[in-house]
């Protein structure tokens, strides 16, 4: 089979491409997600500007080396530079060989470093050392940069580092209108809603799981992204950012993980909270003469790093652990059915009523009665379905539950990134990421238990090759994976003979309405709607970016691809559901 294109399709189709390219051109620096560039004019003693400067720009931390020469008018640029520590060394004949250092970049920044050549034989050197500006360009601001030590310095009580993305302006923190089972921390930027939000790892799509809401914030089953000693530094881009950016509308989070450098580096640490100096709550209650003034709480946050190189100036590993344990007791209070309504009896009322049956002859009102027509198969719903009533008895049938339930939380992060300089042309990286946890949170009828198990996964791979000093390609691709199977489940044993389906998973079930008695209220239900509901989004990314300088002239084009899969499995989720109006 052939086809073809005629004249006229041929003319839309160079439209199309002119269109993509020009958008392109106007894009900035493309890989301004993760990486920075130098950019300066060399120039003599008396201010003139000298050309045909080689230039040799070296990252202090791994030894990666890239050179350039001066244009015509004095300028130079070293594009996709891996954030650090660098030093650039200038030299020409009839000059003294030109040092600067401290130079230290940034995601996103476009460093002006300025270099002055004095006259003299070139064996001779001038160091300067001094910070090199910062620049911001309207396409690719970095005013919203969050710095490695802010990163470091959080408290290790529940730390998580997208809690700082507040401390940019226009950046709120909406978590408190999340739902209870959903993970994670919520943030609306620019006045945009927070599943608008996209966040990069290493220039791959960072996804959170989700439950229904599509929310694309990392998260986990702690309420915390971990991993704080594998991240370096984060910016923020609020708005106004280029076609290099943007698939969602809201803010743009790039995020660069840490890499293993020419000296060894690492952490360790270890932190542990208990209860044992907690003050009591007011509605903290024992259920056993036994039991502790407060409900238990123990947290644990445990962690390690360790980075360096495989062989000096060429190949580096980094490494990141870090584990987050929790056992956190509720001061729970419940209705449910009293002693005598597990047996089958409630209390007489008047001749009328619709709520327990009726006195006969001489019985006193409140003589707690067998329930005309009751189903004796009705009675091991009362008996598992709730707890059993340990406080004041409220009248029609209910009683309150005092139960101290614990909430179980376990959370595990790690983190491996692999860099490599094959040559002076080629640089690779490669890093995975994985965060698993669970959740276990009791429910209201703490005979049950909400059950939320995400894991996410990051696997990304760059490349970057040096054609010439003046032109240069960078590739990247991706996979990010979130994945959560959320339920209700029972959290003691019940049979199985008290499904309301055969073979399916234990029902739901609702008294409704309001009961009598003293204090009033509604039975707390029982059990859950759903069961295990599967939540999985994979997301493919390949991106390609080219840049050739040229003078005064910065040209930038690129290709970027994204596959998406988001699958939802409630096979066996849906869960009979029994209905009462009344006891």
């Amino acid at each position: 089979m052939s086809s073809r294109i005629g004249s006229g399709q041929f003319t839309n189709w160079r439209k199309y491409l002119l269109a993509i390219v020009l958008v392109s051109f106007a894009a900035g620096p493309a890989w301004a997600q993760v990486t920075a560039s130098l950019t300066g004019v060399v120039r003599d003693a008396s201010g003139g500007i000298v050309p045909e400067v080689s230039v040799t720009v070296r990252s202090l931390e791994s030894g990666l080396t890239r050179a350039t020469e001066t244009a015509a008018n004095g300028n130079y640029t070293v594009p996709s530079l891996p954030i650090g520590q660098y030093e650039v060394t200038v030299e020409k004949a009839g000059f003294k060989q030109g040092i600067r250092r401290g130079i230290t970049l940034v995601v996103g920044q476009q460093a002006v470093v300025n270099m002055t050549l004095e006259v003299g034989d070139v064996v001779q050197q001038v160091t300067v050392t001094g910070e090199a500006p910062l620049v911001n360009t309207t396409l690719s601001p970095t005013s919203g940069l969050v710095g490695e030590k802010a990163v470091k310095d959080l408290p290790l009580n529940g730390r998580s580092f997208d809690q700082l993305l507040t401390l940019n302006v226009g950046t709120a923190d909406t978590s408190s209108n999340r739902s209870p089972t959903q993970p994670g921390n919520l943030f609306s930027v620019a006045g945009r809603r927070p599943e608008e939000n996209r966040f990069l790892l290493n220039g791959v799509d960072y996804v959170g799981v989700s439950g229904g809401a599509n929310t694309a914030t990392p998260n986990g089953s702690a309420g915390q992204v971990m991993g704080v000693d594998a991240v370096r530094e984060f910016n923020v881009v609020q708005h106004t950012y280029g076609a290099e950016f943007g698939k969602r509308a809201g803010g743009q989070i790039n995020i660069v993980t840490t890499s293993g450098t020419n000296r060894l580096h690492g952490t360790l640490f270890e932190y542990l909270r208990n209860s044992a100096f907690d003050a009591r709550n007011f509605f903290d209650h024992k259920v056993n003469p036994s039991d502790p003034d407060v409900p238990p709480f123990k947290r644990n946050q445990f962690g390690a790093a360790l980075g360096g190189p495989i062989k000096q100036d060429k190949m580096f590993l980094f490494g990141n652990y870090e584990g987050f344990r929790q056992r956190l007791g509720f001061s729970s209070v419940g209705l449910v059915p009293d002693a005598n309504a597990r047996l089958g009896l409630l209390p007489c009322a008047a001749t009328g009523t619709t709520t327990s049956p009726a006195c006969g002859p001489n019985v006193p009102v409140g003589t707690p009665t067998a329930v005309p027509g009751l189903k004796l198969g009705m009675l091991p719903y009362a008996n598992h379905f709730w707890p059993e009533p340990n406080g004041e008895v409220l009248g029609g049938g209910v009683a309150k539950s005092y139960t101290n339930p614990v909430q179980r939380v376990r959370e595990d992060f790690g983190l491996l990134r692999y860099d490599h300089n094959v040559s002076a042309q080629d640089t690779f990286s490669a890093t995975y990421m994985i965060q698993d946890g669970q959740n276990n949170i009791p429910a209201v009828d703490t005979n049950f238990v909400t059950i939320l198990p995400p894991r996410s996964q990051l696997i990304s791979v760059q490349e970057t090759h040096v054609f010439s000093p003046s032109v240069l390609n960078v590739f990247t691709a991706g996979f990010g994976r979130a994945k959560i199977a959320s339920g209700t489940f029972p959290a003691v044993p019940i049979p199985e003979n008290l499904a309301f389906a055969t073979g399916n998973l234990i029902g739901n079930l609702v008294i409704g309405g309001s009961v009598t008695g003293a204090g009033g209220g509604t039975i707390n239900t029982a059990g859950g709607s759903l069961g295990p509901t599967t939540y999985a989004r994979n997301f493919f990314t390949y991106t390609d970016d080219v840049r050739i300088v040229r003078g005064n002239h910065s040209v930038s084009a690129g290709v970027w691809v994204q596959k998406i899969q988001s699958n939802r499995d409630g096979s066996g989720a849906s869960k009979a559901t029994a209905s009462y109006p009344t006891f």
